[in-house]
């Protein structure tokens, strides 16, 4: 297993170079100013596109919000806040509010174009960076070399950190062995997933709003009892994010790029997941549903990964590393990283009895992201295989299997197992939205610019030689007619 661990850790290292943190930083940059920093412009149409109605093939505009921010929404935002914290100090909170800001932007940009190029597939919509490398690059190596690092990644190397953290959160609330653990959320995940889309979107229209907010309230109380250290926590952020606290003076590359990492695989802008669930919403402009993802990145990061940032930092619960893991602060000594700090927040906060309330909220968590990451998988399964049940079948016997290896693997590993799987699409994602950028930015001009006209936007593929290929489009102008 330590072969298999260092292994695992070096090709993650590899994926996970500067290369690609930089690449996601000025990637957002760049869609942000070419786009005119439509994730602030466009706030209220991002709420108000929110309430929209589905169809017999495509989900609601909030079912694809509510699926998208539940496998957003997962173990990135609390155990993967520590994981930053653990490596590159308080300050890698601030990269994490820098790359959701921007990457909010990059967000809007892969949605709007799986929308663009979705396709219907065995009655349902289907699109993502696979559809639209192929139709709008006509680069078929570049789809399947995504189609096939979301399948490994969502797939097969993410579920194990989920199920990991709702292990460990029941070891420490209620003494409950892992393999139970593992086996249970096994089974209640292959009890949603055999439903498909439809019935993923329904149960995470109904979860997702409920951890979020039972998670909010909590933090809000320990943020009022704690009102006067709330300014010094911010403040240490800030310090730190740029080598202005002594003690964090050294990893402020640390703290970029770790903050970038967890950044991008909590809110998932530019790896190309959310685009996958926003292709199968039914909307009538593919800006539409650009902008819900845009909003549900900042739900992630900007409330969620915040709240557990604060909550860790408040009650002095966690410790930071140098780049040779040599300890600069140890606060809670001999608790590893991770979802434990977060239960130990709360613990030292409010009571032991709120660690068994989190362990209760992180099952929510967890479900809502696993049925995220399996639609994402199985999306591109369709893909490769063209729909064929047997190959579909065969994944989430696949998908199922990894999800209980989670108890049975080294925490370090499967983080590092989840960074990687999450590296290889961000870089094939990322090189066809750049390679693309002018149809996005088309696509939100035309957007604007209907608007401004007094219409109610409707999407015409024509004008932006887009090949209707299942005559999706025309299906919706033939409904507005």
């Amino acid at each position: 297993m330590e072969s298999f661990g260092s292994y695992v850790n070096a090709f993650n290292d590899l994926v996970w170079s500067d290369a690609l943190v930089y690449l996601c930083l000025i990637t957002g940059v760049y869609f942000t100013v070419r786009m005119k920093f439509p994730q602030i412009r466009l706030i209220k149409d991002m709420v108000r596109l929110l309430i929209g109605k589905g169809s017999q093939s495509g989900i609601s505009s909030f079912q694809a919000f509510a699926t998208t921010v539940g496998s957003r929404v997962g173990m990135g935002n609390i155990a993967g806040v520590s994981t930053a914290i653990y490596f590159g100090g308080p300050g890698a909170i601030f990269w994490m509010w820098l790359i959701s800001i921007l990457g909010a932007a990059a967000a809007f940009a892969e949605s709007a174009l799986a929308q663009a190029y979705k396709v219907k597939v065995n009655n349902q919509y289907a699109g993502g960076a696979a559809y639209f490398s192929e139709q709008g690059l006509h680069f078929k190596p570049l789809s399947i070399l995504f189609a096939i690092a979301t399948i490994l990644g969502p797939g097969i190397l993410m579920p194990g950190v989920q199920v990991q953290s709702i292990a460990l959160s029941f070891d420490m609330a209620f003494q409950v062995n892992d393999i139970v653990v593992g086996v249970l959320c096994t089974v209640l995940v292959a009890m949603v997933i055999c439903g498909g889309i439809k019935r993923i979107s329904v149960v995470a229209e109904l979860l997702a709003p409920v951890m979020c907010v039972a998670y909010i309230l909590i933090t809000l109380y320990i943020f009022a009892v704690n009102i006067d250290k709330v300014p010094g926590a911010f403040a240490l952020i800030f310090r730190s994010a740029f080598g202005m606290e002594q003690a964090f003076a050294g990893i402020v590359g640390a703290a970029i790029s770790w903050g970038v990492k967890r950044g991008v695989y909590s809110n998932e802008a530019g790896q190309g997941s959310g685009a996958i669930v926003a292709a199968a919403a039914e909307c009538d402009h593919p800006a539409e549903q650009g902008l819900v993802q845009a909003f549900s990145v900042f739900v992630d990061t900007l409330v969620i990964c915040t709240a557990s940032a604060l909550i860790i930092i408040l009650t002095n619960s966690y410790n930071v590393v140098d780049l040779q893991e040599k300890a600069i602060v140890e606060h809670i000594p001999g608790v590893a990283y991770g979802i434990l700090w977060a239960q130990t927040a709360l613990v030292r906060a409010v009571g032991s009895w709120s660690g068994q309330f989190l362990a209760i909220i992180i099952v929510l968590f967890v479900f809502t992201s696993l049925m995220g990451y399996y639609y994402q998988a199985e999306s591109n399964v369709t893909y490769l295989s063209s729909g064929n049940p047997k190959a579909i079948w065969a994944f989430r016997i696949a998908f199922l299997i990894s999800c209980f290896a989670g108890v049975l693997i080294e925490n370090k590993v499967v983080w590092s197992m989840g960074d990687t799987g999450c590296g290889l699409m961000a870089w094939f994602n990322i090189i066809a939205i750049l390679l693309l950028s002018s149809k996005a930015c088309a696509i939100l001009k035309d957007y604007e610019e209907q608007k401004r006209s007094g219409v109610k936007p409707l999407f015409d593929p024509k004008k932006f030689n887009v090949p209707d290929v299942s005559a999706v489009w025309a299906d919706v102008a033939r409904k507005r007619s």
